[in-house]
């Protein structure tokens, strides 16, 4: 029984279709114009894309499906130019064993936006984003300029209508769960957001929250010892995040995991005060 109440997604026989798996044994042309349905509407709207098509004004292709036939993967590029470093809009989904839905990685960039080459470091290696090696004179350029980590360029505020479409597209095939994992804290603050809850990470997130509040082990670590621990930064997400990204907890960054239950708000939230 759909929880949102959409209709079960059908193959073009009337078969149902309750993977991403089972939609990528379909036609191109038929897979295609299902997954396009997961894009917020203002990607078409600011940049002249036709929705049936994919094109754009100048005729050619702006949005790229990789469905693989026999794989449970999609990978929805869109790119102004197929010579752009960076997408407007690139999102990466797959099945689990689970019978689950992962959002693996969303990114939405604003391309009249300045870039900040936090993505390779200083010798033009690729750092997945940073994760691997920082770059520190691009993060600092990019804080200065209000972006979280991970961010290349400001974003275009497009998550919020394409999280609908997916939680719609997710419902259409009888799944019931999302699951993904915060990139940064600032992820999984915003994910709280949109109603997730934690399979492992919620008593770091109470913890975090905790010891940056005044006599806390954190707060007393924002001492202005690097441009990313500036006093009162603990106050904001986005601080709390610059302060993580650089090395400020005890443990690393990782093993948080979370879910959403499709159609439900979990209604967690582990940084009641905050301001972005």
């Amino acid at each position: 029984m759909s929880r949102l109440g959409i209709p079960h997604l059908l193959d073009p026989d009337g078969f149902p279709l309750f993977s991403l798996k089972e939609i990528n044994r379909l036609e191109r042309p038929v897979k295609e114009a299902i997954y396009r349905q997961i894009l917020p509407e203002p990607v078409f709207e600011l940049f002249g894309i036709d929705r049936d098509t994919g094109c754009g004004t100048d005729g050619q292709r702006k949005i790229t499906c990789i469905c693989p036939e026999g794989l449970g993967l999609l990978r929805i590029e869109v790119r102004l130019d197929p010579a752009d470093r960076d997408c407007v809009f690139f999102v990466e989904v797959a099945d689990t064993p689970f019978r689950q839905i992962e959002l693996s990685f969303c990114l939405i960039n604003d391309p009249t936006s300045p870039r900040f080459n936090i993505d390779v470091d200083d010798h033009g290696r690729e750092n997945c984003f940073g994760t691997l090696r920082r770059n520190l004179p691009e993060d600092l350029k990019a804080m200065q300029a209000g972006l979280s980590p991970n961010q290349v360029r400001r974003g275009l505020k497009l998550f919020s209508g394409f999280f609908q479409n997916f939680e719609r597209f997710v419902d259409s095939l009888g799944v019931d769960i999302i699951v993904a994992e915060p990139l940064s804290y600032s992820n999984a603050i915003r994910y709280e957001r949109y109603g997730f809850d934690y399979v492992t990470g919620k008593q770091l997130m109470m913890w975090i929250n905790r010891e940056f509040q005044p006599g806390g082990e954190l707060f007393a670590k924002m001492d202005g010892s690097t441009p990313f621990r500036q006093p009162g930064m603990e106050k904001t997400v986005r601080g709390r995040s610059w302060a993580i990204h650089d090395g400020i907890l005890p443990c690393p960054w990782d093993n948080v995991k979370i879910y959403k239950t499709v159609g439900k708000h979990a209604g967690i939230d582990t940084f009641p005060e905050k301001t972005f």
